[in-house]
């Protein structure tokens, strides 16, 4: 097979939930299905890109396969913020190890551009007292704004940004330059848990439609807040559609006044919440807001009053220029607007959405799947649901599900 990478340079149309400040300057080696694969991965994001990319390498003789039923970064990996952050969205479980160090390394290993920096990251609030025992809160915050009170900096905690097209680009490379196959446009449609699994593809090549079966020996599913009903989690998680906007770049001076002249990242630890990072240019990415909205009391959140069987699935349905998620992109511009005055007429460059998978207790799923009416079996893995901390979680988790398919790693505790 060629290794040689292929660059697609043609202009995409607009896509419904809109265009992040970043490309994914990569497009996989044409490639016909295979018949049978040792390793099929569903799923080209962060996590299956990784997984692949360390399948071969640690079983360099084993056949990788990975499925991608739109285009790389389609999903959430290349509608995300960037922001890397520690441990997970329900703190550091046991067995996890160290998030971000391993994140590092798994780049470094990979040789992978990722424009990684770690200098922080701002938790802000808007009730905590000014002391000198509790960081740079209240008169000593160098964030001051105004969203619902006051806001300011309670905090530094481990973490920082990365350049999300880069990591998909380079976790892509990666895999193909050790023998991965990638299909873009290939939506796997039924899996069926025979001996051997096999899979039925619908690919669509140049316009028109191919369908082909295809056997693997072992198959991990990767699609996060997509084809929940192919990954079992239907019943388990909720998937919303999560919205952000960049500006355009900010002086020096307006970044100063603003708190943001160290260039750390930024979420709130109160409601509502905010989100926010600087890009590279200087714009500012500011994030928040979910459709369908969340309806219930913050002790609630994620999941809200309504059992998650009764929940809405269907993210396709937004289009973030009318709407629903044309509203939460209104409400969130006036809110960044109103933070300070330097921010008041600033231009807006890019306005985006992108899936997110919120789960119980905001743990990320990681296990075995065996549906109901089969033996229990270690054939299909499920990793998703990442509750916005999946920039790092994702591409860590992706290599410990590599090995624990080759069954040189078992799952943690957690899961």
């Amino acid at each position: 097979m060629s290794r040689k990478t292929h660059r697609n340079t043609s202009r995409r149309s607009a896509h419904p939930w809109g265009t992040p400040p970043w490309a994914v300057d990569f497009h996989p080696a044409p490639c016909a299905l295979p018949d049978h694969v040792d390793f099929a991965v569903v799923g080209g994001g962060f996590s299956g890109l990784s997984a692949a990319a360390w399948l071969r390498r640690l079983a360099p003789g084993r056949s990788v396969l990975v499925l991608e039923a739109a285009s790389l970064g389609d999903g959430a990996s290349g509608r995300t913020g960037g922001m890397a952050l520690a441990e997970t969205a329900a703190g550091k479980l046991p067995g996890l190890g160290d998030v971000l160090a391993g994140y590092k390394k798994i780049l470094d290993a990979l040789r992978i551009d990722s424009r990684l920096t770690l200098p922080g990251v701002w938790e802000l609030g808007r009730s905590a007292p000014a002391t000198k025992d509790s960081g740079p809160a209240g008169k000593l915050s160098p964030i001051n704004w105004s969203d619902s009170g006051e806001l300011k900096v309670l905090r530094r905690v481990p973490g920082g940004t990365v350049d999300p097209g880069k990591v998909l680009a380079g976790l892509a490379r990666a895999a193909e330059s050790v023998g991965a196959q990638i299909v873009e446009h290939a939506e796997v449609r039924v899996l069926d848990f025979s001996n051997p699994l096999r899979l039925q593809v619908r690919r669509n090549l140049r316009g028109r439609i191919h369908r082909k079966e295809i056997r693997a020996g072992q198959v991990l599913l990767a699609t996060n807040a997509l084809s929940l009903e192919l990954s079992g989690l239907r019943d388990d998680a909720v998937p919303k559609l999560t919205f952000a906007l960049a500006t355009a770049p900010l002086s020096a001076t307006q970044l100063k006044g603003i708190g943001l002249g160290s260039r750390r990242p930024f979420y709130t630890v109160d409601f509502p919440y905010l989100w926010g990072r600087l890009l590279e240019s200087n714009g500012v990415i500011f994030g928040s807001g979910l459709a369908p909205a969340y309806v219930g009391l913050p002790s609630r959140f994620p999941l809200g009053d309504r059992p998650i069987k009764n929940a809405a699935h269907n993210l396709r349905r937004y289009d973030v220029r009318r709407g629903e998620a044309a509203a939460r992109l209104r409400v969130l511009e006036d809110r960044v607007r109103h933070l300070h005055p330097a921010l008041a007429n600033v231009r807006i460059t890019n306005r985006w959405g992108g899936p997110i998978l919120l789960t119980e207790g905001m743990r990320p799923i990681f296990r075995w799947f065996t549906p109901k009416g089969h033996p229990r079996s270690k054939q299909v893995l499920v990793l998703a649901g990442y509750n916005g901390h999946g920039v790092a979680l994702s591409v860590y988790l992706g290599q410990w599900a590599a090995q624990a398919l080759l069954n040189r790693r078992p799952l943690p505790p957690w899961h």
